[in-house]
């Protein structure tokens, strides 16, 4: 019987034997509701004490040994475009084919596995910008342990602003989940945000807890716990959002990086429309076949949307617009502001610069008088106005620069009167 029937039979009841034995009941549920609630807050506790123990011995697997010598030999190329764009997957699913179709660059591919050895870049021609696509050697589950050299695979992969894996339609989804938990072991977020934990450590003063709404998750005991186990005594720790232990665990770690990810499966000609209509269906999800060229126009849209990529077109005064070469800028790479845009083109342009116009969808008017705090969206037009530089001469009481020397030691001495 539960504990809120016990007391409601306890108000309905006259007889005082049967009210005494309700009672008697009562006490004892209400009793084991406080063990069974106590157990429950103790194992969350130590939940959330190993979660930081684990945490930290995977860092510290991760780290290379001290004594060793120089990096060994990676994938890592060089950075080319306005954005770059990782290709990871299982063995033959199809990367190095999406790699020959969308950039013309030849990526040997077979029927067999692991025909890829080593990182492939090609170049994405869309919409007037350059997209940089790196084609990398499939990996397998145990990646992140160093397995089939994984570790290099995920580390170029860190350096992307967007992670497209690629999966078999054919085959389970247990795919996706094994290549999202071995991305995550080594401190990849896929399609989070950053949590809203403010951290800071400090030399004295103790641990200072605070929070600006309601927390379900963790609390002050439970955040005590995991810092101790890090052997921080002196932080100040502030939750904005109502955030769970591991997201905790990844800002006091600081080593986590959080990366949007589209999940393409290919292969959708060998499978039943309700399949490709459920796949298409799910979150960050799309659907392609490499082998009959479907769907490839909406991955690219889809690459460009998630990039965040922004087309400003510049204006000369008293010319038209310059159309052929726009500047490119993303949110990822610097920003969208007009302070962005005069720093792409030349540093010293800032201080120069007296104001902008701006024609396009983020002018309420056209052409509206923008500052340096004004965000661009794409395919605007800009004009830039510098200041005017100041005339040296001028004339009366209004001359600007006088012509005497700075230091009075250095000024013409008149001759002495005559007496």
């Amino acid at each position: 019987m539960s504990y809120t029937i016990l007391e409601n039979t306890i108000r309905v009841t006259y007889n005082k034997e049967e009210r005494w034995g309700s009672l008697k009941r009562l006490r004892k549920s209400k009793l084991r509701w406080l063990v069974l609630r106590r157990i429950k807050l103790q194992e969350k506790y130590h939940l959330g004490q190993l979660k930081a123990k684990i945490a930290k011995l995977r860092t510290q697997l991760l780290e290379p040994p001290k004594g060793s010598s120089g990096a060994g030999d990676g994938f890592e190329v060089t950075k080319f475009g306005h954005g770059r764009v990782a290709l990871i997957g299982f063995p033959s699913v199809g990367k190095s084919t999406l790699l020959t179709m969308l950039t013309g660059t030849h990526s040997e591919s077979a029927s067999y596995e692991f025909t890829t050895l080593t990182c492939i870049p090609g170049i994405i021609h869309y919409n007037d910008a350059k997209i940089q696509m790196l084609d990398l050697p499939g990996i397998i589950e145990g990646a992140s342990e160093g397995k089939g050299r994984g570790r290099q695979v995920i580390a170029v992969a860190k350096s992307s602003d967007l992670v497209l894996m690629v999966l078999d339609a054919s085959k389970s989804e247990g795919h996706r989940q094994i290549l999202t938990r071995e991305l995550e072991a080594v401190g990849l977020r896929l399609n989070k945000r950053p949590p809203q934990i403010y951290f800071k450590k400090k030399k004295t003063g103790g641990i200072s807890f605070n929070s600006t709404c309601t927390l379900t998750h963790v609390d002050e005991k439970l955040c005590y716990q995991i810092l101790h186990e890090y052997k921080i005594h002196n932080a100040e720790v502030l939750f904005r959002e109502d955030a769970t232990v591991d997201d905790l665990i990844d800002v006091i770690e600081g080593n986590r990086k959080y990366m949007k990810c589209v999940y393409v499966y290919n292969k959708i000609d060998v499978i039943g429309i309700d399949d490709v209509d459920n796949l298409a269906r799910q979150p960050n999800s799309v659907v392609i076949s490499c082998n009959l060229k479907l769907n490839l126009d909406r991955l690219l849209a889809r690459m460009w949307e998630e990039m965040g990529l922004v087309r400003v077109y510049t204006k000369p005064q008293g010319q038209q617009p310059d159309f052929s070469e726009p500047v490119v800028l993303s949110t990822d790479r610097g920003g969208c502001t007009v302070e962005d845009f005069c720093n792409h083109i030349h540093r010293s342009l800032v201080k120069e610069l007296k104001y902008v116009l701006v024609w396009g969808t983020s002018a309420r008017h056209y052409p509206q008088h923008c500052g340096l705090q004004h965000h661009l969206q794409d395919e605007d037009v800009v004009q830039i106005v510098k200041k005017k530089e100041k005339e040296e001469g001028g004339r009366g009481r209004f001359k600007s620069h006088s012509n005497a020397p700075a230091r009075i030691s250095d000024r013409e001495k008149k001759a002495p009167l005559k007496t």
